[in-house]
């Protein structure tokens, strides 16, 4: 059976039809050349002058190469017409239930794009999607209603952006397209700026040009052109449905029984992302996620799995030894490659091209670095992400409830006082503090970042609401309305309370997944992985298990101050638990201190007050105090600096890129 979606896609909708059909193509075709690095193997177009449509497409080879599996494709009946970017694991399941009750057309070919149209047209495209297992973004032109739907996966795995420039509808994988279009010139959004500077990513449906939007994950985003420029999106999945099902159905259950069946729905999850005729590897990071993922493959698999680690030789960041000792255990064929801090940095001049819009999550270094790693010997590699939001195992889940129960109480005014004594001497005191009395304290009982964390505590202790707690804890700037200059805050799903789950720990488990994961992580991943042309599977976020998660009581997830429960079980039937039962670990980089030395000129460059003053986006003398404070030592603001930086060279990069642009207009 035969799949060959890595790919990028691209295309637009002119109302006006003045285009020609040659014209069309052709702007297609560069558009499509901006994502060259989601499929460098094949590239097609297609168009409807009389509908002012085009396509463009990128795809790199991971099966079917025969031009039965080209794309853009027609379906059977003519009717629909699409490009589509990700997998649909399950298509052998569904072609063999097309051709039982008769669905089937002739097949062309062994594509999973064919068996997508082919149900379309069997069942409507609602009743479609809901059949699918997998990740995607879908560009379908409908020729009977003249109609072009935007379709993404149910947790957003693959991206997809759109917008209008004057009377042109422009989507793709990437907001890179659209700077090959020649009418688009959209401003800066200050308010997406401001989101971004409190979480380092901007949240969906915003996107750093006014007036284009991300495509929310599990919805039909509908475009009739002829109909005027509104854009109607409605969900095929709602997470928000699974969650108040799960929650209003959430049983007590027997604990060997639900990790029987937790067992089980990993292993088909990992099972259905192993078809691949190319070489299929893994993300081993030593953690508990992509330890069961790589356990369960093992167990699938007749050779040696490729497993892929990137060591820091800065302790306190590095999990590397952990992820040999569970490679070995499994038997795995392991690579681990050590990184310097100059190969890290080297990946910083990268940055603004691989994200298109500001992103800021510093994990995006060394998630770079594996994927370059991987891509030497792979092309399809699997990772764990999402174990963290479905079965509880960040940190803030369980400190953010036994702070406020122990805090909550306090009047504010007191609270307030009480911080503000806390922060007096700055986070670098403290953890020069905390490493001098480590001295004398067991390794195991050692604060990592302990500065960092009294400075977190601190800021958490001002809440007036638990919501508010986890506002401020995922927040890198506390009032980016006052560091952006001409910006308000826009309501996001973060800062609206959701009322309708009563109990905090849940409610943080689903903001998280709906805004953190599909808008930080996955985004992470996926420009990460497809920089280096690598497709990137996430077990852990099949839609069964979001949907099985969400129906566990919370002992399942989180017991006796630890997360993960459920995982951890799983995990212990495949590896010794001595080997992951520690404290866990983020997967980051030493950015505060790589800012006081080999990144400070270039820092110091971004950042210069003058600069600041003449671009006219930001606040100089905020930023000025935040970089003073770092450098002295008086703070650690590595996150909230690593956001401004990030955002300062993106500025720089598209400035070149405009320019580029334009010269070669004028040539």
């Amino acid at each position: 059976m035969a799949r060959h979606h890595m790919c990028g896609l691209t295309g637009l909708i002119d109302r006006s039809c003045s285009k020609t059909a040659s014209q069309l193509r052709e702007l297609a075709d560069s558009m499509a050349r901006t994502i060259a690095h989601r499929g460098p193997d094949d590239s097609g177009t297609w168009v409807s002058a009389e509908d002012g449509v085009a396509f463009g497409f990128r795809r790199l080879a991971i099966l079917d190469l025969t031009p039965a599996g080209h794309q853009p494709m027609t379906s059977a009946s003519g009717r629909y017409e699409v490009i589509y970017n990700g997998e649909i694991y399950n298509f052998a399941a569904i072609r063999a239930e097309l051709e039982e009750i008769g669905g089937a057309p002739s097949w062309r070919g062994h594509s999973d794009t064919e068996v997508m149209l082919a149900g379309i047209e069997q069942w409507g495209l609602r009743e479609a999607l809901r059949r699918f297992i997998g990740m995607f973004g879908i560009a379908l032109w409908d020729r009977s209603e003249r109609t072009l739907h935007l379709i993404r996966d149910r947790v957003g795995v693959k991206p997809l952006y759109c917008g209008w420039a004057g009377e042109t509808f422009l989507f793709g994988s990437e907001l890179k397209p659209f700077l090959a279009y020649p009418g688009f010139d959209p401003p800066i959004d200050r308010d997406a700026l401001a989101l971004f500077m409190r979480h380092n990513y901007i949240p969906a449906p915003f996107t750093i040009y006014k007036g284009f939007r991300k495509v929310t994950p599990g919805t039909i985003l509908t475009v009739r052109p002829r109909a005027g420029q509104e854009l109607h999106e409605e969900p095929f999945w709602s997470f928000d449905e699974v969650v108040t099902r799960g929650l209003a159905g959430v049983r007590d259950r027997d604990d060997e029984e639900t990790v029987c069946e937790c067992d089980a729905l990993l292993r088909d999850a990992v099972g259905l992302r192993m078809v691949s005729d190319v070489p299929l590897g893994v993300f081993l990071s030593g953690g508990i996620d992509s330890s069961v993922v790589v356990a369960m493959m093992q167990q699938q698999s007749s050779r040696p799995v490729k497993t892929f680690t990137i060591g820091f030789h800065e302790e306190g960041y590095n999990e590397a030894q952990h992820a040999s000792m569970v490679a070995r255990h499994l038997g795995t064929d392991h690579t681990e490659l050590y990184v310097s801090p100059q190969d890290a940095m080297g990946v910083i001049p990268k940055i603004p091209s691989l994200y298109d819009e500001p992103f800021a999550d510093s994990s995006q270094i060394p998630t770079y670095l594996v994927s370059a790693l991987a891509r030497q010997k792979v092309t399809v590699s699997l990772s764990g992400d999402g174990g963290d939001e479905l079965f509880g195992g960040y940190n803030r889940y369980f400190y953010s409830q036994e702070i406020w129960n122990k805090v909550g109480w306090v009047p504010a005014p007191l609270r307030r006082l009480a911080a503000a004594g806390a922060m007096l001497p700055g986070s670098a005191r403290w953890q020069r503090a905390f490493d001098a009395m480590g001295r004398f304290t067991p390794s195991r009982l050692r604060l990592q970042n302990a500065g960092d964390r009294i400075a977190k505590v601190a800021s958490v202790v001002q809440s007036s609401t638990p919501d508010e707690i986890y506002l401020r804890l995922i927040s890198h700037w506390s009032e980016p309305a006052d560091l952006v200059l001409g910006s308000t805050e826009p309501v996001t799903r973060l800062n609206r309370q959701s009322s309708h789950i009563r109990d905090f720990t849940d409610r943080m488990m689903y903001l998280d997944l709906l805004t953190y994961l599909p808008d930080d992580i996955l985004v992470k991943v996926d420009r990460a992985s497809m920089g280096v042309s690598l497709e990137a599977r996430e077990p852990l976020l099949d839609h069964r298990l979001i949907e099985f998660a969400w129906g566990l009581p919370r002992r399942m997830k989180i017991r006796n101050g630890s997360g993960k429960w459920l995982l951890r079980e799983v995990l212990s039937r495949y590896v010794p638990r001595q080997m992951f039962e520690r404290p866990k670990m983020g997967f980051g980089i030493p950015i505060d201190t790589w800012l006081r030395t080999g990144l400070r000129p270039w820092a110091d460059e971004l950042l210069a007050p003058r600069r600041l003053q003449g671009e006219g986006f930001l606040n100089s003398d905020l930023v000025s105090t935040a970089w003073h404070n770092h450098l002295s030592g008086k703070g650690n603001h590595q996150y909230a600096l690593w956001n401004v930086l990030v955002f300062q060279q993106w500025l720089e990069h598209q400035r070149m890129e405009r320019s580029a642009m334009l010269h070669a207009v004028e040539n």
